[in-house]
């Protein structure tokens, strides 16, 4: 086995690409690429019935949104193919004859119906269920007369009945696994097709993978993956078995909280940078109070011996605020390449837009980003700069709207505004402030109910420099429809909840 590092990455394509799965492939590649090791891409499709190529698109997809590439794969070939192991059947047909030559393994004749009723008579009796045997040592009579019933058989391993099985994991520690409990598994089944125990030995071993990087969950694989081993005479690579990802209940993530699949956070507005972040610390700490790294800040500091094996708990509303922070420091450019199909499709702003038209959209995004966490929700919470029709919220209905002395000052601050010669952040500020002093009131009583009837609401950046990226003729005109409203007494608070169209407050 060679000295550099070779890890893989080796998802089933029977159904989307969970956050679990993309965990577990983002830590393979921060441990090969922080060791400069190969990062192989192996797809694992011995499950015949549910594998699809669909589902293998899906992970393509988020890997690539995540960042995540590959030295080995499917798409690109290497020196260890193929790469999907329903294209490798001949070669675990190899080990599997021996295996059965060394008696190490036997053909099962036991049908599905049979070995549930043994399980229930263990259950029974308050035996933890295995499989009990009973196919080990069948004469060729046995078998032939089996055949004879139509009956196809299963290959299962023959482990050991006694002793302990010792796991040495880099994250985990030592784990110990009592070989009596352990039954006979299946490695070949009766369509053929190899299981994931049989095929994930031979191919490891094939592709020299030197360290496998895994959940959790396959800890209690790994006892029999060992056994495989020895009875193959492969040399194991290291194991490290990553926590458990929990929702915010401590219960195992699954999709009752929410979104799961990462196409399902690419979709809601999550950066992909912020997802990186936020899935490396998953787990893994930097050895720092820090929480905002890039990419290559983490693959500087990361090492597996800083894993935990303690569950992680995946917290939706700080993978929101993670994300928000990255908008906030993100260039305008490129937030405003994400948001503009986002907005193209709830037709708020054209297909085809100007040099003009997209700088002025840069604008808008600039002034807005530090405020929104997630860019699916920039479209209402800037809805108020591209187009007229926006509700009023009930908090600006009720605290500024519905005043009898807002017509008045709306109506006013109108005409002032409509008379500018410049239409700029300064002159609309010393407009209002203006008017305030004229009347002898506050700034603010002023300058809130002029925000509320732009925009309908009592939030936002700087209320000037938003007005400035707005057409003077349209702000004009909804400070006038909104008096007319406020005057005709239509802007009274209603039994309807504000759709939150800022960031929480």
């Amino acid at each position: 086995m060679p000295n550099a590092i070779r890890v893989r990455f080796a998802p089933a394509p029977t159904g989307y690409m969970h956050i679990g799965n993309a965990h577990t492939a983002l830590f393979n590649w921060l441990f090969a690429r922080s060791q400069g090791g190969s990062m192989v891409l192996r797809v694992e499709d011995t499950d015949e019935l549910r594998s699809t190529d669909e589902a293998l698109g899906v992970i393509y997809e988020g890997l690539r949104w995540l960042g995540v590439d590959w030295d080995e794969g499917p798409d690109i070939g290497g020196p260890y193919g193929p790469y999907v192991q329903s294209e490798r059947l001949d070669i675990y047909q190899a080990y599997v004859q021996r295996l059965i030559d060394a008696r190490q393994a036997y053909e099962c004749f036991c049908t599905p119906e049979e070995l549930e009723e043994q399980r229930e008579l263990m259950r029974a009796r308050g035996i933890p269920p295995k499989y009990d045997g009973r196919c080990r040592d069948l004469s060729q009579e046995d078998k032939q007369r089996l055949r004879a019933e139509g009956r196809e058989p299963c290959i299962r391993l023959r482990v050991k009945e006694t002793g302990k099985t010792i796991i040495n994991d880099i994250i985990q520690g030592q784990v110990v696994y009592d070989n009596a409990l352990i039954g006979d598994p299946v490695i070949v089944k009766t369509s053929g097709y190899p299981t994931y125990h049989l095929a994930v030995v031979v191919d490891d071993h094939l592709m020299q993978i030197t360290h496998v990087i895994r959940a959790v969950e396959h800890l209690p694989n790994t006892q029999i993956h060992l056994q495989l081993q020895e009875a193959l005479d492969i040399k194991p690579p290291q194991y490290a078995h990553l926590p458990l990802i929990l929702g915010e209940d401590r219960t195992k993530l699954s999709k009752r909280h929410g979104a799961v699949a990462v196409t399902d956070y690419a979709e809601q507005g999550f950066l992909p940078e912020a997802m990186f972040n936020f899935l490396a610390l998953l787990g893994w700490s930097p050895g720092s109070e820090e929480e905002i790294l890039s990419r290559q800040e983490i693959l500087d500091r990361f090492s597996l011996e800083a894993c935990s094996s303690s569950p992680s708990v995946f917290d939706v509303e700080k993978a929101t605020w993670m994300n928000g922070e990255y908008i906030t420091n993100a260039d305008a450019q490129h937030v405003a390449d994400l948001v503009l199909p986002l907005l193209q499709e709830e037709g708020l702003i054209e297909q085809d837009l100007t040099p003009q038209r997209r700088q002025w959209l840069v604008k808008v995004v600039d002034l807005m980003k530090s405020r929104v966490k997630l860019l699916s929700t920039f479209s209402s919470w800037a809805r108020y700069f591209f187009t007229d029709d926006f509700e009023y919220e009930n908090r600006a209905r009720r605290q500024w709207l519905n005043d009898s002395q807002t017509p008045a000052k709306l109506e006013t601050l109108a005409d002032r505004l409509e008379a500018l010669s410049e239409w700029s952040a300064d002159t609309i500020e010393t407009t209002v402030r203006g008017l305030a002093e004229q009347m002898d009131i506050k700034a603010a009583e002023v300058i809130h109910p002029c925000r509320a009837a732009v925009t309908g609401t009592t939030i936002g950046p700087s209320l000037f420099h938003l007005m400035e990226l707005l057409e003077q003729s349209d702000v004009v005109a909804r400070l006038r429809r909104a008096a007319q409203l406020s005057a005709a007494g239509e802007l009274a608070p209603t039994d309807q909840e504000d759709t939150p169209s800022g960031p929480a407050t």
